[in-house]
């Protein structure tokens, strides 16, 4: 009995691997033959789409922080990941060293989670993406493929690889896994993507208990390293939230001094013409003047500096950074000369 439920459990699972085989496929399929997104210099580069996940990413910041701050290192990543991907899917597919590549897919999946779980404008895309993937991943790794897969062809041909000890590990057909230990491994693993899924949930949304958010939805932007000098004013502006396709866009820049009159004052007009020199982008994602406003996409980070000669003559105090969105939201910092 215990044999033919795990010979036949391959076959049983023949729809969950052919849907997740053509999503991670279909990533290779989009950015090589539907559209170029592996040109850092056009649009859509999806290396700046991977720049979008620096801000609330967890556990991997660190990893994808570096990329961001290398751009060479970050293509050949791309390259590479988008290689896999187009590998892992199109075997899984075929059902082609189907225990293997089931652990590509928990291992693409795992990545998708922990550095993209925040993100889903109108829904939890990414976090779901993610945990569905890692669920797939591991039945496809206990189940193998069944009668419909190059797996099975290849033992029915005898072929010699496919009597090797290995192959039951990294392809098909009935499992090494000792029968007394079968069960326990289903068992914790299943419950230990169960715990992932609601520490995520909870960690990446609130999903569980408190508040329920989406940082999604409204941009923020963080003010950091403010300084006025004898060189003008200089600060690091940061987006950590928001809708990832598109940017915050800001319209107006003010410092106030402490009895919050307005001392200096950037309009919309003259931060869509800020010249490229004031702004000093660290990552991939660039901040930039844009035809109505300035430009901030989501995982963006720069150094502003400003240095009119109202700024540059102002009297020693404590002054208030204000940066306002065309949204009407606004982030301010206070900093002293």
């Amino acid at each position: 009995m215990n044999l033919h439920i795990k010979n036949d459990s391959g076959f049983l699972a023949l729809a969950v691997r052919m849907v997740i085989g053509w999503t991670y496929f279909s990533a290779f399929f989009r950015r090589t033959i539907l559209a170029n997104k592996l040109d850092p210099e056009l649009p859509g580069y999806i290396g700046e789409k991977f720049n979008h996940f620096l801000p609330n990413a967890l556990g991997i910041k660190p990893i994808i922080q570096y990329l961001v701050e290398n751009p060479d290192i970050l293509y050949y990543n791309m390259v590479a990941f988008t290689i896999i991907e187009g590998i892992v899917g199109l075997f899984i597919i075929f059902g082609l060293f189907t225990r293997l590549m089931s652990i590509g897919v928990f291992g693409l999946a795992m990545g998708i989670l922990l550095g993209s779980g925040w993100i889903g404008t109108t829904c939890l895309d990414e976090w779901q993406i993610g945990v569905l993937g890692i669920a797939t991943g591991f039945v496809l790794f206990l189940t193998g493929s069944g009668r419909f897969s190059l797996d099975n062809y290849l033992m029915n041909k005898n072929v010699a690889f496919t009597k090797k000890k290995w192959f039951a590990w990294l392809g098909s057909g009935l499992h090494p896994i000792k029968d007394n230990l079968f069960g326990k491994v289903v068992i914790v693993g299943s419950f230990f993507i169960l715990g992932l899924t609601l520490y995520t949930n909870q960690v990446f949304h609130g999903g569980l208990w408190g508040t329920l958010h989406n940082k999604s939805v409204k941009p923020k932007l963080e003010i950091t390293e403010g300084k006025l000098d004898k060189n003008g004013l200089s600060f690091d502006v940061f987006r950590v939230e928001g809708v990832d396709v598109y940017g915050a866009w800001i319209i107006g820049i003010e410092l106030k001094d402490k009895n919050g009159n307005v001392v200096t004052n950037y309009t919309q007009n003259q931060l869509a013409n800020l010249p490229e020199h004031v702004i000093d982008n660290y990552y991939i994602a660039k901040i930039k003047s844009g035809k109505h406003s300035l430009i901030v996409p989501l995982g963006a980070k720069a150094k502003l500096k400003l240095n009119t000669s109202t700024i540059l003559n102002l009297p020693r105090g404590t002054y208030t950074l204000k940066m306002t969105d065309i949204s009407g939201a606004s982030w301010e910092r206070q900093i002293t000369k």
